[in-house]
C-alpha cells in the first residue's frame, strides 16, 4: 500500500530535482529515499522520474501522480490541524510567513506577548515576500502568511486583521511640505525613496497615489525597508552637520522619514 512517507519524498523530489537534496530535506538517507520512491514507483505501475547522471525529470504522468500526492498532503494536513485545534493554542508546530516591510516592526511586539501566553508554542517564522509566501500555503510547506491586502489570494481563506495609513514626509524646506494634502502630480515631480519592484509596499503606494512608473523610478530604491531608512537617516545626519546647530538638528530629526510609511512602521 502506498504510504504518505512515499508522496513526502516523491514532492521533496519534484521540489528539488535532485536526489541527494530531497533526501536532506526529508532528514532520510539517498539509498532510502530511492528505495522508497522506487517501491512508489512499483505499486503504481508507472514511472514517476526520470533518471540520469546529474539531472531528475518529472514523466507527463509524473506531474498528474505528483499533483494527487499535493492533494492528499494538504488533506492529510487539514486532518492533523482539526486534531490540533482540540489541543492548547499553538501547543503544534506553526509556520508562518510574514513579508519584509511587517516583519521586524510586527514580531518584537507580537512574539513576547505569544510566548507569555502560550509557553509551549512551537511557532516557526518565514520572511519572503508576498508571491513566494502566497506560493508556499498553496503548496503545503507554510500554514499562513501575514501580508498587506490587497493582493491575489485566489482560493485561500483570507481576512484583514489591521489597517494602516500612508504618510508622505519630506524635508521642511521641501516643496509642498507645508501642505496639509499632496496631490499625485506633485508627488509625480518628488524626487521618491520606494522599495524596488516585487515589495508590495511599493505596488500599493503607486496604486493608491495613481502614481507612474517612471515617477517611482526616478528617485533611490532598495530591495530592504531597512536600507531606506538607513539611507534616510544619512541625508539628515548630511544636512545636521551643515547647518551645525542644536535647534536644527532638532527640526530636522523631527521631520525627515521615508518618503513613504505605513502608520507605526517606525515607532
Amino acid at each position: 500500500m502506498i504510504s504518505i512517507k512515499q508522496l513526502i519524498y516523491a514532492l521533496a523530489v519534484e521540489k528539488t530535482l535532485h536526489f541527494k537534496k530531497a533526501a536532506e530535506l526529508s532528514n532520510i538517507s539517498q539509498s532510502a529515499l530511492s528505495t522508497a520512491l522506487h517501491e512508489l514507483e512499483k505499486q503504481l505501475g508507472l514511472q514517476v522520474f526520470e533518471r540520469h547522471n546529474k539531472k531528475v525529470l518529472v514523466t507527463p504522468v509524473g506531474k498528474q501522480v505528483l499533483e494527487h500526492a499535493r492533494n492528499i498532503f494538504l488533506q492529510v494536513e487539514e486532518l492533523q490541524h482539526l486534531a490540533d485545534s482540540q489541543r492548547t493554542p499553538l501547543s503544534f508546530p506553526l509556520t508562518v510567513g510574514v513579508i519584509p516591510t511587517i516583519c521586524p516592526y510586527l514580531l518584537p511586539k507580537v512574539l513576547p506577548v505569544l510566548n507569555q501566553r502560550y509557553p509551549e508554542s512551537q511557532l516557526n517564522i518565514v520572511e519572503d515576500q508576498s508571491s513566494m509566501l502566497v506560493e508556499k500555503v498553496r503548496q503545503g510547506e507554510i500554514d499562513a502568511a501575514i501580508l498587506a491586502l490587497p493582493f491575489a489570494c485566489e482560493g485561500l481563506l483570507s481576512m484583514e486583521f489591521w489597517q494602516e495609513d500612508f504618510y508622505w514626509v519630506a524635508l521642511k524646506e521641501e516643496e509642498h511640505a507645508q501642505q496639509k494634502e499632496i496631490t499625485n502630480n506633485e508627488l509625480n515631480h518628488c524626487n521618491l525613496m520606494l522599495l524596488k519592484e516585487g515589495h508590495c509596499l511599493k505596488d500599493h503606494i503607486l496604486e493608491a497615489c495613481k502614481l507612474t512608473e517612471q515617477a517611482a523610478n526616478q528617485g533611490f530604491g532598495t530591495t530592504s525597508l531597512n536600507t531606506l531608512i538607513q539611507m534616510v537617516l544619512r541625508l539628515f545626519r548630511i544636512l545636521c552637520q551643515r547647518k551645525n546647530t542644536r535647534s536644527i538638528r532638532s527640526q530636522i530629526e523631527c521631520s525627515i522619514k521615508p518618503a513613504f510609511k505605513e502608520d507605526g512602521q517606525l515607532r
